[in-house]
C-alpha cells in the first residue's frame, strides 16, 4: 500500500467527540449492551393486520425439519414433489427421503470434484479455478438444476425406505472428513500426473477413490435401497402396499412431475448480466452428465408476476433468497421494513441489489417453497406465504411470511414451469447461455 495513511491521534479525538455529542448514541449503547440488535431495532408496525391470510393459497402438508444441515434445497424440492404422492395416495402426512437424495448428491459431488481436478490437472495449485474447487469441496448446498439431475438419475423413495441418521441431519463432521479425503485425493492425482500418469491411469485411481467414498457414505447415511415396498394408510383408513418398487418406478408411478418443464428464472441486476439472456456457471454442478445450471435473467417484477401466475394455476414455487437479511425467525417474518437500523445507529445501511451482489454483501443462500400470496385490488403482490424446512416451532407452525418489498430485494431465483413464460421469455430461454465463473455470486449454493 504505497500511499496508505495511518489513523492519527487527531482523528481519533475528533471521532470520540462526534460519538459523545449524541445522547441517542449513548442511549443505544446502553440498549445493545444487554439486548440483541435485532430486538432493539425491530419495528413493531410490521406486525399489524392478519398477516397469515392470503387471497391465493395452495394447501400443503406440514413442514419438515432439515435440522443441523444445509440441505434446504433438497427439502424444498422434496416438499414440492411429495404433494403429488399425497394427492395420489390421499395422505395427510408424508415425506420423501431427503437422506436418499442427499446420499447421491454427496456421492455425485465427489465424482464431480475429482473429474474437475483431472480436467484441470495441468494447472498449478494456486490457479484460481482450482483454488475455488479445493476451497468449495463437497458441502450440503445446491441448486434447482442439481436437484433435478439427482431425481432424473436416481428417482426418489419414501422416508421410511431410507430414514434420517444422526449424520444426515448433523452434517458438519461428516463433511469435514469427506473434504479431507478429497483434498488428499487431489494431491495424489496431481502427484501422479507430475510423475507421468496419463488420463486412463488417473481415472483408474479415481475409481478406487469413489469406492472408498461410497463405503464412507454408507457408513454415515446408510446404503440407498435398490428395491423397496411402499405401504400407507390413506385418509379413509384404508391400508395399501405396493411391493418391489425401484426409486425410478416409484417416481414414475406416484410423482410424475415433468421436471424438464421447470426453468430457473433469476434476478441479477448487475452490469455483466443483461436481462433477457441466459447464463450457466462453469464447474458448478453435482452429476457429471446431468443437467447444466441454466438461468434466465429477468427483472424482479417479472419474477413476481410469474410466481403469481404459477400459484394461481395451483402449482407451488421453489425459490432461492438471502435469508440472512431482515428476518425474524421466531415470528416467521422476512420484511425489509421490519428493522430500523438507520435510526438506531444513525447510519445508512442500504445498498442497491446489483451492488450488493457485486460487492458480496448479499447472495442466495436458502431455498424454500412459496405456497400463497396476498394480492391487492390491482392484482399486485402484498405478501407471500412460505413453507420453510426449519421445523414447526417458529412462525405459523413453521410457515413464514415474506413481504413484497423483501421479495424484490432479496429473492434471486424462482423455478417456473415453461408453460407460464411469455413468448418473449421462452425465446430468451432458448438463446446460447453466457458462461459465468464459478465464483460469480449467482454460483452461490443454497445451504442454510
Amino acid at each position: 500500500m504505497k500511499h496508505a495513511k495511518a489513523v492519527s491521534a487527531q482523528q481519533l479525538s475528533a471521532f470520540s467527540a462526534r460519538y459523545n455529542e449524541s445522547p441517542s448514541r449513548r442511549a443505544m449503547t446502553n440498549a445493545v449492551a444487554k439486548t440483541e440488535i435485532a430486538d432493539v431495532t425491530f419495528d413493531n408496525r410490521c406486525l399489524r393486520g392478519d398477516r397469515f391470510h392470503f387471497s391465493v393459497e395452495i394447501p400443503t402438508l406440514p413442514v419438515t425439519n432439515q435440522e443441523r444441515s444445509g440441505r434446504c434445497w433438497i427439502f424444498a424440492g422434496a416438499n414440492l414433489l411429495r404433494e403429488e404422492v399425497a394427492k395420489a395416495c390421499k395422505l395427510d402426512s408424508f415425506e420423501l427421503s431427503q437422506n436418499y437424495i442427499a446420499f447421491w448428491d454427496k456421492f455425485e459431488k465427489c465424482n464431480y470434484y475429482l473429474e474437475s481436478v483431472i480436467d484441470l490437472i495441468d494447472r498449478p495449485v494456486d490457479d484460481r479455478t482450482l483454488c475455488w474447487i479445493f476451497s468449495t469441496g463437497v458441502q450440503d448446498g445446491g441448486q434447482w438444476d442439481m436437484f433435478v439431475s439427482l431425481i432424473e438419475k436416481y428417482g426418489a423413495v419414501p422416508k421410511e425406505a431410507m430414514d434420517e441418521t444422526y449424520q444426515s441431519s448433523h452434517t458438519a463432521a461428516m463433511n469435514s472428513l469427506l473434504n479431507t479425503k478429497l483434498h488428499q485425493y487431489a494431491a495424489h492425482l496431481q502427484k501422479r500426473f507430475r510423475d507421468g500418469a496419463d488420463n486412463d491411469a488417473l481415472h483408474a485411481e479415481k475409481d478406487t477413490m469413489l469406492r472408498e467414498v461410497y463405503c464412507f457414505l454408507c457408513t454415515c447415511l446408510g446404503e440407498p435401497p435398490a428395491v423397496f415396498d411402499f405401504a400407507w394408510t390413506d385418509k379413509d383408513k384404508q391400508y395399501h402396499i405396493d411391493r418391489g418398487l425401484t426409486p425410478q418406478t416409484f417416481y414414475d408411478k406416484y410423482i410424475k412431475l415433468p421436471l424438464n418443464d421447470y426453468v430457473s428464472v433469476i434476478n441479477s441486476p448487475t452490469s455483466d448480466k443483461p436481462f433477457g439472456k441466459t447464463y450457466t456457471v462453469d464447474y458448478l454442478g453435482n452429476v457429471v452428465g446431468g443437467r447444466d445450471i441454466l438461468y434466465l435473467n429477468l427483472p424482479v417484477e417479472e419474477l413476481a408476476a410469474l410466481t403469481v401466475k404459477q400459484l394461481q394455476a395451483g402449482q407451488l414455487v421453489w425459490f432461492g433468497s438471502d435469508v440472512s437479511k431482515c428476518g425474524d425467525r421466531k415470528r416467521g417474518i422476512w420484511d425489509s421494513e421490519a428493522f430500523d437500523y438507520a435510526s438506531a445507529f444513525e447510519l445508512d445501511f442500504s445498498m442497491e441489489k446489483g451492488a450488493a451482489l457485486d460487492y458480496r454483501e448479499s447472495a442466495m443462500n436458502h431455498a424454500m417453497v412459496i405456497t400463497g400470496v396476498e394480492l391487492d385490488e390491482n392484482g399486485k403482490p402484498v405478501r407471500w406465504k412460505i413453507q420453510n424446512s426449519w421445523s414447526d416451532e417458529d412462525g405459523s407452525k413453521g410457515y413464514y411470511l415474506m413481504s413484497a418489498a423483501w421479495f424484490e430485494r432479496y429473492v434471486y431465483q424462482v423455478v417456473i414451469r415453461r408453460e407460464h413464460l411469455s413468448e418473449a421469455q421462452r425465446a430468451a430461454l432458448d438463446t446460447e447461455p453466457g458462461h459465468l465463473p464459478p465464483w460469480d455470486p449467482m454460483g452461490t449454493l443454497a445451504d442454510r
